[in-house]
């Protein structure tokens, strides 16, 4: 292929407009159902359906199309047990002071802490990564663009997909999230960017009321 060749856009599908409405809503009204969870159970999830999730979060757009995003599914127990450990270390320190107050005053109607049980306890944990440098070809070695937008919008593709699939998520952010990489054995180039919790809900999973609250459309949006 020539580097300017094109192809026809022929996987394109175009709905009638009231189909398109009906569509639209009812994408609205399935998404609406996912809730960011804190209590997994430890069935196991086939690993299929995780590997069709990330080809889907594969497919989002991104920079010059480098896709600068590394996805590290995690089952092993040893593993989960390790990023447990070493997130609620650093998460104690968050919650003793380092956040700030006003931080720690914003999370209190969610009610979190430094425990994090559903590290271990879920059956999946998918660390994404970004990457400063790489390219479309494997072993590139060139600097991506759009770096944190595009792997932002792989990791929405990806929670969608994983719901869409009947799974529950919650993103995770420890700070800081540098020993990702140590235990995911990712190189300098590539930087932590969240961690995803994947599974079944838990028995006892609920959804803090303040979650559930949100903005009108017109909080959010605007039509010029």
């Amino acid at each position: 292929m020539k580097e300017h060749d094109n192809l026809p856009l022929n996987d394109f599908i175009e709905y009638p407009t009231a189909e398109m409405l009906a569509r639209s809503e009812q994408f609205y009204q399935q998404v609406k159902r996912r809730h960011s969870i804190r209590s997994f159970s430890d069935r196991p999830v086939d690993k299929r359906i995780i590997e069709n999730c990330l080809k889907a979060a594969g497919t989002a757009p991104s920079g010059a199309n480098h896709q600068p995003w590394q996805f590290v599914a995690i089952e092993n127990p040893e593993i989960k047990k390790q990023i447990r450990e070493q997130a609620e270390f650093h998460e104690r320190g968050f919650y003793e002071g380092r956040a700030g107050e006003e931080w720690l005053e914003a999370l209190k109607p969610l009610g979190t802490d430094a425990s994090k049980p559903y590290l271990e306890h879920a059956p999946w944990l998918i660390a994404i990564f970004s990457q400063k440098r790489g390219g479309l070809n494997k072993d590139d070695d060139k600097t991506n663009y759009y770096v944190h937008e595009s792997v932002g919008i792989a990791t929405g593709f990806l929670i969608n997909a994983l719901h869409n699939a009947g799974l529950a998520t919650l993103t995770h952010t420890p700070k800081p999230m540098s020993f990702l990489n140590k235990i995911c054995q990712r190189g300098e180039h590539e930087r932590a960017f969240m961690l995803l919790i994947a599974g079944y809900p838990g028995e006892d999973a609920s959804v803090p009321e303040h979650a559930t609250n949100k903005k009108a459309l017109n909080e959010i949006a605007t039509f010029l």
